[in-house]
């Protein structure tokens, strides 16, 4: 069980974490705050394992509040602005999410905390919500990922789903070991599903994906990995 604090000023923030806190048996929220101050004499007061962190807020940032902690527990910051994503991550936050946050993307950013703390073995499976659903889709059918600016469209068996505000390369460091691989900036593919290489693209079957210049290098040790020398 993780224990979570939320610290954010904005209820409707605080509510929708809640709601998506609720979904998942292994979190539990200990305390939420609306201000850094009310938040660091609940960490002085009992263990807290992740703390879900607004950037900005009165008096004291988020970013500045949690460099002031001598015990920091993991952090996920969430804002509303994309200029604090740089110095969050170098203050090694578990992930930095973008409001609103939907289910999909938080869920994901619970996976990484997860496999941190050893909680349950890696999953076979993402959520992506789209159309107005949830949807389960096993990695193993996956076969590529386009990305379309802030939107994705994933490629499974049968069919393809658009996801919005989700990107490849977000998706791209967390598959990394799964046998994917980034071999353009719009595309991320299965590596298990191709079905042939040459120096300018990869087939799977029918399906012809063009690799980017700026993705040669990665592309050509993963071509030396599927020929086998």
């Amino acid at each position: 069980m993780i224990k979570c604090i939320l610290v954010d000023d904005e209820p409707l923030a605080i509510s929708l974490l809640e709601n998506h806190i609720s979904k998942m048996g292994e979190l539990k929220i200990v305390a939420t705050c609306n201000n850094a101050l009310e938040a660091y004499r609940i960490l002085r007061g009992q263990q807290v394992d992740l703390m879900f962190l607004d950037i900005q807020m009165p008096d004291l940032n988020g970013i500045e509040f949690f460099k002031s902690l001598d015990r920091k527990p993991s952090v996920i910051f969430t804002t509303a602005h994309r200029d604090y994503a740089v110095e969050g991550f170098e203050l090694e936050a578990v992930d930095y999410l973008l409001k609103p946050i939907t289910f999909e993307r938080f869920f994901r950013s619970v996976q990484r905390i997860m496999r941190k703390s050893n909680i349950f073995p890696e999953p076979d499976f993402l959520i992506f919500k789209s159309g107005g659903f949830n949807h389960k889709i096993l990695i193993r059918e996956i076969l590529y990922f386009e990305s379309f600016g802030n939107d994705l469209k994933v490629y499974f068996q049968g069919t393809s789903i658009t996801v919005s505000k989700s990107t490849v390369s977000e998706l791209a460091g967390l598959l990394y070991d799964k046998g994917f691989v980034r071999i353009h900036r719009s595309f991320l593919v299965n590596t298990s599903h191709i079905t042939s290489i040459s120096s300018q693209e990869i087939l799977m079957g029918n399906i012809s994906i063009p690799v980017g210049r700026s993705y040669k290098k990665e592309f050509e040790d993963f071509a030396r990995k599927f020929l086998g020398n």
